[in-house]
């Protein structure tokens, strides 16, 4: 009791993530010494000094489901030479370790430049065409599931946290009137052009599988579409050159203002999580928070892809 008292007073921070992670690599078998915190976001990634190694060390034991299902898809897409990044062999996982999920990956070395959202719009447009072997168990997409863990573990104000779960029960009710017209298949969940890194020798990997799901493809297609037309984080180029490559604009179809706001909750729910690091990311999320009070007003999202110092060759983006 003492022990879960603690964590509870102590939350997610680096440096607990760090304690689990030194943990984790005692259990095994890998040597801690000199890994770097890159990332630190739903969940804590580290790059090992010692190994071609990234640790991912997951929230807390509700999360431990999602690790399941990462494991799960990873190890299918490289049966399938899906261009994916890939687990770390000979090790059974993910680990449990003092309540956190814990994987292991391999490394993935970045070449010269950044993925293109024509080549987001062409990976997507391969992996929604892939048929989920028999015995692979997705879940639905859920865009309520982690909100509730996010609302009541965030250190927030009370009142941002009552006006949070109002406006969570409003977007649910939009939500169950959505009608989709497309058949389900695997869906990435959190499809944004962060979560691929192009290797140093120019090919294009999808990465970062926690929120991966059986369901609709706009799932996959909204996060773009809100980033350009209500955020404008891309130009009209680059999303033509998405639109092209996968073959659809969602902004023509009738459920994409209700996905722009469960898109928009998200990117703010994600954000609180991590507002005791930093001021830079405290106040992100006060404007965040302002923006999803007033309706009329534009959200006045700020691209903040991560949370601590990210170094050249060791940029990890997941979720």
């Amino acid at each position: 009791m003492a022990v879960d008292a603690a964590r509870s007073e102590e939350g997610f921070t680096s440096a607990r993530a760090t304690r689990v992670m030194s943990a984790a690599c005692r259990a095994a078998g890998l040597d801690d010494r000199g890994a770097e915190l890159i990332r630190l976001g739903e969940n804590a990634l580290f790059r090992l000094a010692t190994a071609p190694v990234i640790i991912r060390v997951a929230r807390g034991e509700p999360w431990l489901p999602k690790a399941r299902v990462e494991v799960a898809v990873a190890r299918w897409l490289a049966a399938e030479g899906f261009p994916a990044s890939r687990l770390v062999d000979g090790l059974e996982q993910p680990f449990l370790i003092d309540g956190h999920p814990v994987t292991f990956w391999r490394l993935i070395v970045e070449g010269d430049r950044k993925a293109t959202y024509g080549e987001l719009g062409g990976v997507l447009s391969d992996l929604h065409s892939m048929t989920v072997p028999a015995g692979l168990e997705l879940p639905a997409f859920d865009p309520f599931g982690k909100q509730e863990l996010r609302i009541s573990k965030a250190p927030i104000p009370d009142d941002d946290r009552v006006f949070l779960r109002k406006r969570w029960q409003e977007l649910r009710g939009r939500f169950e009137e959505l009608r989709f017209e497309t058949p389900k298949g695997p869906v990435h969940g959190d499809a944004h052009v962060q979560n691929l890194m192009v290797n140093d020798r120019d090919e294009v990997i999808l990465i970062d599988f926690e929120a991966f799901c059986f369901d609709h493809p706009e799932w996959d297609l909204m996060v773009t579409a809100v980033e350009h037309h209500s955020l404008g984080w891309q130009t009209d180029e680059q999303y033509a050159d998405f639109v092209r490559a996968y073959g659809r604009d969602l902004y023509d179809w009738h459920g994409y203002d209700t996905l722009r706001r469960l898109q928009e909750f998200g990117m703010t729910t994600w954000l609180m999580q991590n507002v005791q690091e930093n001021e830079e990311t405290a106040a992100e999320y006060r404007r965040r928070i302002a923006g999803l009070r007033n309706d009329d007003a534009p959200l006045g999202i700020r691209n903040v892809p991560s949370l601590v110092r990210l170094t050249p060759r060791s940029r990890v983006r997941t979720g």
